[in-house]
């Protein structure tokens, strides 16, 4: 198995369990189930009702984005060409882990919804403030509908029966034992979901003659990824960028952009097209705390290294990989050195913990982007944070998170990416931050 293989298996398992912690048991949504009940029931969501609902809501989209990308991202390692057997099956492993928690997280919410339509029109609407577009809950019930899309989902069901000794047997590389523990632990709802589709939505003589006419990689890698390739081509939204743009930071605009910055810097960055832009408040969606060559004694010296968490967790990333987005912002913290030294110190503490797929600050076991520099500096004078509750969750997005950091003495260094590819300082970066974020008034 080579590097790049071994090391997007490493990533899909650490998003495919965060995933799978991040699903509650139904005796955890009490509050949720017995507020559908109630609105059921007079005809419509109060509102702190409706604030719970969406909350719940947004955080399920958020967990389908990453793991509709770790199956298309496995999907495109598998391929073809020289690839042997003994690395593909790692990959199906990750993917076909990555589909069944989606599916069964799709099928809990919609079974739910497609019983009570207060719920139903309730997910449909188009909630800015959430994040959340016009009619989504339709279209995942459509797709969760599909006959070629159960069609799929049998012919990946069944490639894991038929190979799940060899899958098995991958339990013996340690990095993957929790991958192949979970899809053992999904087998039960594997079968009985195969069952559901043969029975409501497919003809299985057709189905089993495609079968016998087609290997079962083919039939599996061309038929299982070629239905989740359909899906991640919504994750970028249509018309905003043309197909295989580049984007903004281009290689030479990052290196004039790392030449201003200095360790302890956050930056806050975007895509353009991404579909998490629908479900996260405001323009600005992510952070990440920028390290210099202060990235520990686990990376090279004299290289430029980030301190950020995404869909496979908290990870020191190469700069190429962080900013490979296409508008940024950077903000320094106003601190002594001193003051640096140790924030830099509380934030890599928290290296290598899940993602949280629940975006609830009170915990520290898993981490998202902004609760990073949240935990990394909070407290040290004269930078203080005060969370906002969502859905009874506590949090910090990043639109709120700039809010608060310009306020207790963040200074803005730079943008760019916001008016064509070039960096902008001073008053013109002021300028067109402001003009980002809606923002009229002078002055950061």
């Amino acid at each position: 198995m080579n590097e790049e293989i071994r090391s997007a298996l490493a990533s899909a398992s650490a998003t495919v369990l965060a995933a799978a912690a991040a699903l509650p048991a139904r005796d955890g949504l009490a509050a949720e189930l017995a507020a559908v009940e109630a609105a059921a029931a007079r005809g419509y969501f109060l509102p702190d009702e409706d604030e719970w609902i969406k909350l719940r809501y947004s955080q399920y989209l958020t967990l389908r984005t990453s793991l509709l990308a770790t199956i298309e991202e496995a999907g495109s390692l598998a391929g073809g060409g020289g690839l042997q057997w003994g690395a593909r099956l790692p990959l199906f492993a990750a993917a076909f882990a990555a589909a069944c928690i989606l599916m069964r997280a799709t099928r809990f919410i919609v079974d739910l919804a497609s019983r009570q339509p207060v719920l139903w029109k309730k997910l449909d609407e188009a909630d800015m403030a959430a994040g959340i577009p016009r009619k989504s809950f339709t279209a995942i019930y459509k797709a969760l509908s599909s006959p070629r899309n159960q069609l799929r989902f049998i012919g990946a069901a069944d490639f894991f029966q038929h190979n799940r000794a060899g899958i098995s047997a991958l339990a013996a590389d340690p990095a993957l034992r929790p991958l192949v523990e979970l899809l053992e632990g999904e087998a039960a709802f594997i079968d009985q979901r195969r069952r559901e589709a043969v029975k409501r939505r497919l003809s299985y003589r057709w189905f089993s003659f495609m079968r016998r006419h087609r290997s079962a990689w083919k039939q599996v890698m061309g038929g299982f990824f070629e239905v989740s390739g359909r899906a991640i081509a919504d994750l970028h939204q249509p018309g905003v960028k043309a197909p295989g743009a580049a984007k903004r930071i281009h290689e030479s605009l990052r290196a004039g952009i790392l030449a201003m910055a200095r360790p302890g810097d956050v930056f806050v960055t975007r895509h353009d097209d991404a579909l998490s832009n629908w479900f996260l408040p405001g323009y600005w969606p992510h952070a990440a705390l920028f390290l210099g060559d202060h990235g520990g004694p686990q990376t090279p010296a004299a290289c430029d290294w980030f301190l950020e968490a995404k869909k496979d967790g908290v990870k020191i990333r190469a700069a190429a990989e962080t900013l490979a987005v296409d508008a940024l912002i950077v903000l320094r913290p106003p601190l002594t050195e001193d003051g640096l030294r140790k924030g830099l110190g509380r934030a890599l503490s928290h290296c290598g913990k899940p993602y949280d797929f629940l975006f609830d600050f009170r915990t520290a076991d898993r981490l998202v982007c902004t609760e990073v520099v949240y935990r990394g500096y909070h407290g040290i004078d004269p930078i203080r944070f005060q969370l906002r509750e969502t859905g009874g969750r506590l949090c910090l997005p990043a639109e709120e998170f700039l809010d608060q950091a310009l306020a207790c003495g963040f200074q803005l260094v730079l943008t760019a990416g916001l008016e064509g590819d070039r960096m902008l300082t001073g008053p013109a970066a002021q300028s067109a931050f402001r003009a980002s974020r809606g923002i009229a008034s002078s002055g950061c």
